[in-house]
């Protein structure tokens, strides 16, 4: 029988699951998925805060969800965790990351023995000293990640493994003919926006950009002094399309701009960075995804100012669903972190 694992997605309102059994084989398949919410405050850009809230409603997320597997993978993609360019000499992948505290205290903004430290190998070449291994560092805090693994450990459930949530993102939305090409895939959270450069599925570049959907509401909060709910409603009601916008709009509407703008900058500026650093690698579409893509008009101002095709990424692409995965009419909006989590395990 195959073995059932769990992608858990701790966002900031929510608790995001999937279980995907077979993971690491040819056919995964989701046998279930499930989201509850978190308190305010319980979590704040991915990391746990409140120790015993969270702990509870990953008690009431297994228990309503109906998860059979206590296997649990978590992700990190936040501001304190860090993915650059870095080649090594050509060793195997054990050596090389066993190294890695030796070779790269001058990237980090903390000490060694603060950070966990990962290398996700891309490509090998020559150099003038001898073959080389092309990848990317990944580092995050570690105080960071184990509060998190705490918290499931808490809850009773037993925590396998930690995955840069970008790679997460391209299992999902970069599989089979969907992944040919230089493709950026990006993906607008609350507060922090993922951009994935890959070519033929395989990541090239990550960047994590402090900047997300909820930067517009907090905007509209202060512009208009209205609350943190009106200024969601405000949002999804207006979008960045000021065709027909009634005069008291107006301010509302210079908000959303101005803060999208300056979101559309930024993921301009990363996307020619890659582009000038690789001349060779051009880049041919964006995929968005995310709950801070749904923005009304964001599609059509991310292709005017990049130049390039927009598309949305779709839901579980082609990963088999069960007929009971959302027995409780749960839908898969959102749950692409936690999917490709649970897609990456090797359990």
């Amino acid at each position: 029988m195959a073995n059932g694992i769990v992608g858990v997605d701790i966002g900031s309102t929510s608790l995001r699951a999937v279980e995907v059994m077979d993971a690491a084989g040819s056919k995964p398949s989701i046998a279930r998925y499930f989201e509850v919410p978190l308190p305010e405050g319980a979590a704040e850009s991915g990391e746990v805060v409140e120790l015993n809230t969270v702990a509870g409603a990953f008690r009431t997320l297994w228990t309503n969800g109906g998860f059979k597997s206590k296997d649990v993978v978590l992700g990190m993609g936040n501001q304190r965790v860090l993915a650059r360019d870095l080649t090594v000499p050509k060793a195997n992948i054990k050596t090389i990351r066993e190294a890695l505290p030796f070779q790269v205290q001058d990237l980090l903004l903390v000490p060694v023995a603060e950070a966990i430290l990962d290398f996700y190998p891309v490509s090998e070449s020559e150099s003038e000293t001898g073959p080389v291994v092309n990848g990317l560092l990944v580092a995050a805090v570690k105080s960071a990640v184990m509060a998190n693994v705490r918290a499931v450990e808490l809850a009773g459930l037993n925590p396998v493994g930690v995955d840069l949530i970008p790679f997460a993102l391209a299992r999902v939305h970069l599989r089979g003919p969907a992944a040919r090409g230089t493709i950026a895939l990006i993906d607008v959270g609350s507060t922090t926006t993922t951009v994935v450069i890959a070519t033929d599925g395989i990541p090239q570049f990550v960047r994590i950009i402090p900047a997300g959907g909820d930067d517009i509401s907090r905007a509209l909060v202060t512009r208009l002094e209205v609350t943190h709910p009106q200024a969601e409603q405000i949002k999804r009601a207006l979008g960045l399309s000021s065709a027909g916008v009634a005069p008291e709009h107006r301010m509302a509407v210079e908000a959303i701009y101005e803060s999208a703008s300056q979101l559309l900058t930024s993921l301009r500026n990363t996307l020619s960075y890659f582009v000038n650093a690789r001349q060779q690698d051009g880049i041919g579409r964006i995929i968005l995804s995310g709950g801070g893509s749904r923005l009304n008009g964001l599609d059509a101002a991310l292709s005017e100012i990049t130049k390039l095709p927009v598309s949305s990424g779709g839901g579980f692409a082609d990963v088999q669903v069960s007929k009971t995965a959302g027995k409780d009419g749960a839908g898969y909006d959102g749950m692409s972190v936690a999917l490709g989590l649970a897609l990456g395990s090797k359990a």
